[in-house]
């Protein structure tokens, strides 16, 4: 029977909860897009050609809390493999923007339906919460806060699939969720707290623990303003360039990657007075103490005046720089921007000082130029204590989606410079405590080299995916995974990623042949 992409043949969603406003379906003819994988998370580049589906967008509200969500669904005519591919947003979007579309075009072009939402927050051209966060001055909008945290995952899942049963006749064989960084953490809130939803979840570099994590990234601005020193990035460029070159051969490669980060031991202290030539300016000069201070208190994470322990940091060697561009691979936590006479003023990241603004202080007109570390201490304090319950997921009992049957599976690079690999490395080890058989259905994956989500030398996974899908489906547990990436030179690595706590180890007596090594010349140990 031919299908029909109409709103006369498809059935209107119910949703509990919710009233649906609109229900529109529009056929979309022979449709071009390329999904690379940068963006099409766990995949390889594909390309969509000459594609037919039905899109369908349903816009509902939930009655009494003046929203209004809309959950874009893709539905392929020919090419449908019986599965579902949701994938989430990044950063302060949930979905329904460009990279969610890129990887919708690849979702679609693979046989898989595919949706997103955009939780019902408003158009956001510079991808911040400036125009949703507050109802009024001293009041964060807690109801857009808690359909981006997760009630708008549960219903995305639910319109979703009543749409696929309604247009296909029948239900999703499977369904799967995917996302990183925000969709990351949008996977782990599925997991969590709606464990029925997906069959199978790629939760990549997720930000767990985001009242932690957001309120937390500002701590080198605000070492900087402490120091009253802000360097150029070719000083802290120097700085990681030494962390590599000390590390770098402690896995048994000279690779330019530090792979064996437990036993990396550099001091940043230790490169003092060490000249070299600024990239900014051409010129020569020593690094200073100052940055030196700076680049240690990033990777070391942020401390309380006392002294203790408050969350991790990016792991040494990781990038504490960039373009100030809203490239995520890109960025750093300590990013300056210097004039042409050599003067540097600090750059957030555009997470924590927005995060403490809107939630934390409620206030539009609040500055971060003058704080203090004991001010710091309590955000990040108050961060926790009022926020967590509405976007943390950092619940370790994952005992409902294991029982389930539900498969996690993920990645996390080790140079990721903006959500610390340690921090997902501390929810595996929860897990692990509360269900001693985690790794039965939760695997994490770390990627060597690979900053947030994509870029840097370490290259992108491109089997994750694929890797989930066979543990659901087939029962293959992924005990690890061959990676191909193309390094600086132009040719082609291989290595073995290995699922965490397990550590990538290269076989004795291993040679590379004509500067490359195999993935079999590696073992997970």
């Amino acid at each position: 029977m031919a299908l029909s992409c109409s709103t006369d043949t498809l059935a209107v969603p119910q949703l509990f909860g919710g009233k649906i406003l609109s229900f529109e379906a529009n056929l979309v003819e022979k449709y071009n897009a390329t999904a690379y994988s940068q963006l099409y998370y766990g995949h390889s580049t594909v390309t969509a050609k000459n594609l037919d589906f039905c899109n369908v967008t349903v816009t509902y509200t939930h009655p009494g809390q003046n929203d209004t969500i809309n959950v874009e669904t893709w539905l392929p005519i020919d090419n449908y493999n019986g599965r579902l591919h949701a994938v989430g947003g990044g950063g302060w979007i949930a979905g329904r923007y460009s990279p969610s579309y890129t990887a919708m075009s690849g979702a679609v072009s693979e046989g898989y339906a595919t949706s997103t939402t955009d939780a019902g927050l408003y158009e956001q051209a510079d991808m911040k919460p400036d125009s949703w966060a507050l109802t009024s001055e001293g009041n964060p909008n807690l109801y857009l806060l808690n359909n981006f945290g997760s009630v708008s995952l549960e219903d995305q899942a639910i319109i979703t699939k009543a749409l696929i049963s309604s247009f296909y006749g029948q239900a999703p064989r499977y369904s799967y969720w995917s996302g990183c960084s925000q969709g990351g953490r949008q996977g782990m809130m599925l997991a969590q707290r709606y464990p029925e939803a997906y069959d199978g979840i790629h939760a990549c570099a997720p930000a767990i623990f985001w009242t932690q994590l957001l309120s937390t990234t500002f701590w080198p601005q605000l070492m900087m303003i402490v120091m009253d020193y802000y360097p150029l990035p070719c000083e802290l460029n120097a700085i990681v360039m030494a962390a590599v070159d000390a590390c770098d051969e402690l896995d048994g490669i000279v690779d330019g990657i530090i792979s064996n980060d437990e036993a990396c031991t550099f001091d940043p202290l230790s490169v003092v007075g060490t000249s070299f030539t600024c990239s900014d300016t051409g010129s020569n000069m020593t690094i200073s103490t100052e940055a030196a201070k700076l680049a240690k208190m990033t990777w070391a994470g942020p401390r309380s005046e006392a002294g203790k322990f408050m969350w991790y940091g990016p792991n040494v060697g990781s990038q504490l720089t960039g373009s100030t561009s809203t490239l995520t691979n890109d960025i750093g936590l300590a990013m300056t921007s210097c004039s042409s006479d050599g003067k540097c003023v600090g750059v957030p990241v555009g997470l924590g000082e927005v995060w403490i603004k809107y939630w934390v202080e409620a206030n539009p007109d609040w500055s971060y130029e003058n704080m203090t570390r004991a001010e710091f201490e309590h955000y990040v304090h108050a961060s926790i204590q009022r926020f967590d319950s509405l976007i943390a997921t950092n619940d370790a009992d994952l005992t409902d989606y294991y029982k389930r049957g539900g498969k996690i599976l993920g990645y996390h690079g080790m140079n990721d410079q903006i959500i610390p690999v340690k921090s997902t490395e501390h929810y595996y080890n929860m897990v692990k405590e509360f269900i001693p058989a985690a790794d039965q259905f939760y695997r994490m994956f770390e990627v060597p080299g690979l900053l947030h989500c994509s870029g840097g030398p370490g290259g992108q996974p491109s089997n994750t995916f694929d890797a989930l899908r066979a543990w659901v489906e087939n029962g293959t547990v992924p005990e690890s995974l061959p990676h191909s990436y193309t390094d600086d030179d132009g040719k082609e690595q291989n290595r073995l990623l290995c699922p965490y706590p397990k550590k990538s180890k290269i076989i004795h007596g291993a040679r590379a042949v004509n500067g490359t090594y195999q993935s079999d010349d590696f073992v997970c140990i």
